[in-house]
């Protein structure tokens, strides 16, 4: 791959020397060029910026340099490269850059960058180079940078580590954080046991100790689930980022669907619930009753090849805007085990809306199978629930 680099401090770029960018420019993997804006500027001083039009603080980047610079970019095309680069320009009012977008530009022969400073660079740039190349104007983060060039550094690398032979281990790409949309899981090293400085004995979980791989593999995606959930939920979407889920057909119910999911329901309490259990709930709701719940919860329907095969309804709080409440979660009896239910509660937390804190559910307080489900997936049990021998659980959300 080709990168151009155009910036008013190229050795702010010089980083890109070192490390596997590095050791991939000098094995050939990578051809990167970075050029000195101020030397398309004309004047004595090497002028590159002036004051805005119509007033305002600071100043924009002139257009001449910029479009002799990339003139000069341009006019050094060759076969490898194809007839123009993909122009990406780092500014905040931009598209967000991604590790989807990373993989996408590392698809690209020649890529060039163009570092703003200042207030940025004249708009008329933008519309003399759209005529040329692909423009993309990206940005890192919802936040502003002095520059372009930090952000070069950063999808620089992120691009770059994607290309054939630039990371030694290949799997190591595979699962790590923002790969098939959901964040990298724990990860741990010896010893096996550790003591820290005020005394406290950590130890590496169990699972990886045991040299079972299928279970490590399955604990491993839980636990990219369980993260993903906590501290990045907007990343989480139906059938897109949970592979559990990627198979069924999903749609929100109506009242058609009331008498397929009181069997659903049924099935499940006759798993999990004893004639002597009277918890709230239970014995299932008839379909009167799943019909009026669906007029107060949006409830979310999970089929395979047109069975119901999973459940779960969400709603924000009527009494408390801040609380996203989760109910009736279910898998069919047959297909539990398998992590779907880990998948629909994540689907559930995704739909949580903007202002929301805290999540909730309830369950009973004598399912111990069903506890430890909700406390590994970061749930509490905060008191007693509404209905008789059932606990109230929650869990924070990260602002």
């Amino acid at each position: 791959m080709r990168i151009d680099a155009v910036s008013i401090f190229p050795q702010y770029l010089d980083a890109l020397d070192i490390s596997l960018i590095g050791k991939a420019r000098r094995d050939g993997l990578i051809d990167l060029r970075v050029h000195d804006l101020r030397d398309f500027a004309h004047d004595r001083h090497r002028t590159v910026d002036d004051t805005p039009y119509g007033g305002g603080a600071g100043m924009v980047m002139k257009p001449q340099p910029w479009s002799e610079a990339l003139t000069h970019v341009l006019d050094s095309a060759d076969e490898s490269t194809g007839a123009a680069p993909v122009l990406v320009v780092p500014g905040p009012g931009g598209e967000r850059f991604s590790q989807t977008m990373a993989r996408e530009l590392a698809g690209a022969p020649w890529l060039a960058f163009a570092c703003g400073r200042y207030e940025g660079i004249d708009e008329r740039v933008y519309e003399w180079a759209a005529d040329r190349m692909e423009v993309r104007v990206v940005s890192l983060g919802d936040y502003v940078l002095n520059g372009g060039e930090v952000a070069v550094l950063a999808m620089v690398e992120a691009i770059g580590r994607l290309l054939p032979g630039v990371v030694g281990n290949a799997e190591s790409l595979v699962e790590e954080s923002h790969e098939g949309g959901l964040l990298e899981y724990p990860i741990y090293t010896k010893p096996s046991s550790w003591t820290d400085a005020a005394g406290v004995e950590r130890d590496v979980p169990e699972v990886l100790l045991g040299g079972n791989h299928a279970a490590i593999a399955q604990w491993r995606h839980e636990q990219r689930l369980t993260r993903t959930a906590a501290r990045r939920p907007d990343l989480l979407s139906v059938a897109a980022t949970t592979r559990e889920l990627a198979g069924l057909d999903h749609s929100v119910a109506s009242r058609a669907d009331a008498a397929e999911l009181a069997v659903l329901q049924k099935a499940c309490w006759i798993e999990m619930v004893t004639p002597e259990q009277h918890w709230w709930g239970a014995p299932a709701e008839d379909e009167a009753a799943v019909a009026d719940n669906l007029e107060q919860w949006s409830t979310h329907l999970f089929r395979s090849h047109g069975r119901l095969v999973g459940s779960v309804r969400v709603r924000r709080d009527p009494q408390e805007a801040t609380t996203w409440q989760i109910g009736r979660l279910m898998i069919a009896p047959d297909l539990q085990g398998r992590g779907l239910g880990r998948a629909l509660l994540a689907h559930a937390e995704a739909l949580a809306p903007a202002g929301v804190t805290t999540l909730w559910l309830n369950t009973g307080a004598d399912q111990p199978r069903l506890l430890k489900f909700y406390k590994k997936a970061g749930y509490r049990v905060v008191g007693p629930g509404e209905g008789p021998g059932t606990v109230d659980l929650t869990r924070r959300l990260r602002p």
